[in-house]
């Protein structure tokens, strides 16, 4: 009786382990698998986290008439500008007796980094459109390649564009010295600026670039609103600034 008890005893027990063991199997066959989980996500059984993506680098700005930030009004002193390099091809502007000093280089629409250039459109204006640029450029010729490369930018008809040219022109005083200037000068490129800024009380640092050529004083560049109502700062274009001690101011010819 009790041996029969025994092997009673025994098969039950062996069955409870056969069920425990079966159960255990299960359980491990539907558990998920944390595969690559590191510290705390394997404790509560998150998924790592994915890798951080890097941002992609922004796209640059086609060039759509009219999709701008502001404007750059670049004067050429005309001296300098002939005296390294522009007579060649520039004879209007070079002449002797022309006495052309800050003259109009052009109004370029510009983006915070970098700018539009050769837009579509009208390439080129017509001879009524030009009436509107004399007195601004120094030769026709220049007022039509300036339409073609900065003016087809601006979304405006090329009548309109020279206007605006005449407004952002008309709204800077050009600093005493340079108005008739018949002696060569000497000058910092800071003093340039600064009296440009005296000249002009609503300009600031920041606003204007003072470029230099072979020791010439070549360029002076001005930023403006889109609207022109105002001056801007503009990093981009004021760091590319004459940083030579001492720049030759030629006298006009």
């Amino acid at each position: 009786m009790a041996l029969a008890f025994s092997r009673d005893a025994a098969a039950m027990a062996f069955a409870v382990l056969c069920y425990v063991g079966l159960v255990n199997f299960v359980a491990a066959q539907e558990a998920p698998q944390n595969k690559g989980c590191v510290l705390d996500n394997c404790a509560d059984k998150k998924p790592p986290s994915p890798a951080p993506v890097a941002p992609s680098a922004p796209q640059p700005r086609a060039n759509t008439p009219g999709d701008f930030d502001f404007h750059v009004l670049a004067l050429s002193w005309s001296p300098g500008f002939c005296d390294t390099g522009g007579a060649g091809k520039a004879h209007a502007q070079c002449a002797s007796g022309a006495h052309l000093g800050f003259v109009v280089h052009g109004l370029w629409p510009q983006y915070q980094h970098g700018f539009p250039s050769d837009c579509s459109g009208i390439r080129s204006p017509s001879q009524l459109a030009l009436e509107a640029a004399k007195g601004l450029y120094p030769d026709e010729g220049l007022a039509r390649f300036e339409w073609r490369k900065h003016g087809t930018c601006s979304g405006k008809s090329p009548t309109d564009y020279f206007a605006d040219v005449r407004k952002a022109r008309e709204a800077i005083t050009i600093p005493p010295p340079f108005r008739a200037a018949t002696q060569a000068q000497t000058w910092t490129p800071i003093d340039i600026q600064r009296a440009f800024i005296a000249a002009n009380p609503r300009l600031r640092p920041g606003m204007l670039a003072v470029e230099c050529y072979a020791g010439e004083l070549d360029e002076v560049r001005i930023c403006f609103s889109k609207d022109l109502h105002d001056f801007v700062a503009c990093p981009e274009v004021s760091r590319h600034f004459c940083y030579t001690q001492q720049v030759s101011v030629p006298p006009m010819r």
